[in-house]
C-alpha cells in the first residue's frame, strides 16, 4: 500500500529582486534543503548525478506539482497502479503548486529529487536546462503511449525544453475560462459575458457596495500575471508575443488594455483582490456574492460543489467585439522522470500508468482539464462537461488566434511571478503606471530572448 503523505510540505522562499550572490545562494539554498528533509523528502538525488535503470521493482518517489488540491484524484490513481504492479510500491508527496518550482531548484543543487515529478511547462525549461530530466522520445517509442497522446500538447513540450526532445509526458492542458453566475445574470437582464463590451457591462452592472456584491474578482496575488496577460492580449486583438527579438507586451494597444482591466479593482471588484491568489479567488467566488471570475478550468468541481450545477456557466474569455478571439497559451502539465532516479525502470511504469486512458481520464475529470490521450478525451465526461467541452473546441479552432507565452526560456517562471506580481500589485493600489510596468517588463523579457537565442549559438 502506498504511503500517503497526507501533511503538504513545502514552503516558498523569495530573497530580494536581482541575481544572489554566491554565498547567500548557497546559504539558502541550505536552508531549503534542511527544510525538504525536515519534511521528509528523501527523493533519488541531485542533477549531476545519472541515476540507475534499476529492476523495475522496489520503492519510487512521486512529487504532485499540486498537492492538496488533487491529493485524493492521485491516491485513487496510486492505489490501482499497486494493484496491477504489486512489486512496485509509490511514495507520494504532495507540493503546493505555489512552492513546487523552488523545491525543484532546491533539490537539483543539494539532493532528494524524485523519481517522478509533475511539472508543468512554465518550469519545464529552467528545470531541463539544468539537466534534471531524462529525455523521454525513447521510452515513449513503442510503448502503450505511441501514438495515443494529443499532438499539440506534445509539440508544446518540446517547444518548453529544448525544442526537439520531449522532457516530459503530457498529462492535461487546460485554457482560460469565464466563469459567471446564470441567476445573477438573468435577474439583472444581461447577456452572457461572450466579448469585452458585454465583460465590462456586466462587471459595474452587476456591482452593489451597499449589498457587498460585486460584478468580477481580479487576481491580484499569486499568478496574476499570466491571468492580466489574458486579458490584455485578448482586448487588444495582437496575435504574437513577440515582434522581432522585442517583446508585444509593452504595445501601446496592450498598455491602454491593462490600464482599463486594472481599473476594475474596487470599482467592481472586492479591495481584498489585490492579496488574491487562485484559492482565494475561487473561495471569494464561490461564496455567491460576485457575478463573475476569470480562472482556467481547474476549479470547476469546487464550483459545482459550492453553487450546484444550474447557477453558473463556465466559457472561453471574451472576445473582441467583432468575434475575434485572442487568448495566450495555457501550460500542458505532464509528469516528468528525473536523471538522478535509481529505478527509472519503475518510475517509467508509473508514468506509463498514468497517462493511459484510465487513468488520464480519471485525473483530468476530477480537473475538469483536457485529457492528453487521445482515448481519453472522447469519454463521455468530456462531452458532458460543458466548459472542458468548450474549452476543448476552441482549441482545435484554428480561427482562435493564440499567443504563445515564452515557455521556452529558463527565467519565464522567475519574471512572470517574484519578479513583477509585486509591480502588478502596485498597478492596481495606483502607485505604479501600468506603461512603466509594462515597460520593465518588456525589457527583463528582452534580455532573458537576447540571452536565451545567444545560449542556442
Amino acid at each position: 500500500m502506498a504511503r500517503i503523505r497526507n501533511s503538504i510540505c513545502g514552503r516558498s522562499i523569495r530573497g530580494r529582486r536581482g541575481r544572489r550572490t554566491t554565498g547567500a545562494a548557497f546559504a539558502l539554498s541550505t536552508v531549503l534543503a534542511l527544510t525538504a528533509t525536515a519534511c521528509g523528502d528523501d527523493g533519488s538525488g541531485t542533477a549531476d548525478d545519472q541515476g540507475k535503470e534499476g529492476s523495475g521493482k522496489g520503492e519510487i518517489t512521486f512529487w504532485d506539482n499540486n498537492g492538496g488540491v488533487r491529493t485524493d484524484v492521485w491516491k485513487k490513481i496510486i492505489k490501482d497502479f499497486e494493484r496491477e504492479n504489486p512489486d512496485i510500491e509509490v511514495k507520494y508527496v504532495g507540493i503546493p503548486a505555489e512552492s513546487v518550482q523552488s523545491k525543484y531548484d532546491t533539490a537539483i543543487q543539494g539532493g532528494g529529487l524524485p523519481d517522478v515529478g509533475g511539472v508543468g511547462m512554465a518550469m519545464l525549461s529552467g528545470i531541463s536546462a539544468q539537466g534534471a530530466l531524462e529525455p523521454l522520445d525513447k521510452r515513449i517509442k513503442g510503448s502503450a503511449l505511441q501514438g495515443k497522446l494529443n499532438a499539440g500538447m506534445v509539440e508544446s513540450v518540446r517547444a518548453s525544453g529544448d525544442g526537439k526532445r520531449m522532457y516530459t509526458v503530457p498529462t492535461s492542458a487546460n485554457n482560460g475560462t469565464l466563469w459567471y453566475r446564470t441567476d445573477m445574470f438573468k435577474a439583472a437582464g444581461l447577456d452572457a459575458p461572450t466579448n469585452w463590451p458585454k465583460f465590462y457591462k456586466a462587471a459595474k452592472e452587476l456591482t452593489d457596495k451597499s449589498k457587498n456584491t460585486f460584478g468580477y474578482t481580479i487576481r491580484g496575488g499569486e499568478g496574476s500575471i499570466a491571468q492580466a496577460l489574458d486579458a490584455m492580449y485578448g482586448q487588444s486583438g495582437i496575435t504574437s508575443f513577440w515582434k522581432g527579438d522585442k517583446t508585444t507586451v509593452n504595445d501601446p494597444k496592450n498598455v491602454k488594455a491593462l490600464e482599463k482591466y486594472v481599473g476594475l479593482y474596487k470599482k467592481s471588484t472586492p479591495s481584498a483582490d489585490v492579496n488574491n491568489d487562485f484559492k482565494k479567488m475561487v473561495a471569494q467566488w464561490d461564496s455567491g456574492r460576485i457575478g463573475m471570475l476569470s480562472h482556467n478550468l481547474g476549479s470547476y468541481q469546487d464550483h459545482v460543489k459550492a453553487l450546484g450545477k444550474g447557477k453558473f456557466r463556465g466559457i472561453p474569455n471574451p472576445t473582441l467585439a467583432d468575434g475575434t478571439r485572442v487568448q495566450v497559451s495555457n501550460p500542458v502539465d505532464g509528469l516528468g522522470l528525473f536523471k538522478s532516479s535509481k529505478n527509472k525502470a519503475a518510475a517509467w511504469k508509473f508514468i506509463e500508468f498514468a497517462v493511459s486512458h484510465k487513468a488520464n481520464s480519471q485525473w483530468n475529470e476530477s480537473a475538469g482539464a483536457i485529457p492528453s490521450n487521445k482515448e481519453a478525451a472522447k469519454d463521455e465526461w468530456v462531452r458532458r462537461t460543458e466548459p472542458t467541452k468548450l474549452a476543448a473546441q476552441t482549441l482545435d479552432d484554428d480561427s482562435v488566434k493564440i499567443v504563445q507565452l515564452p515557455y521556452h526560456l529558463p527565467d519565464w517562471n522567475t519574471i512572470s511571478k517574484a519578479d513583477n506580481e509585486p509591480d502588478l500589485q502596485k498597478v492596481l493600489l495606483g502607485k505604479l503606471p501600468a506603461k512603466q510596468f509594462l515597460d520593465s517588463l518588456a525589457d527583463q523579457l528582452n534580455k532573458a530572448q537576447a540571452e536565451w537565442k545567444k545560449q542556442q549559438g
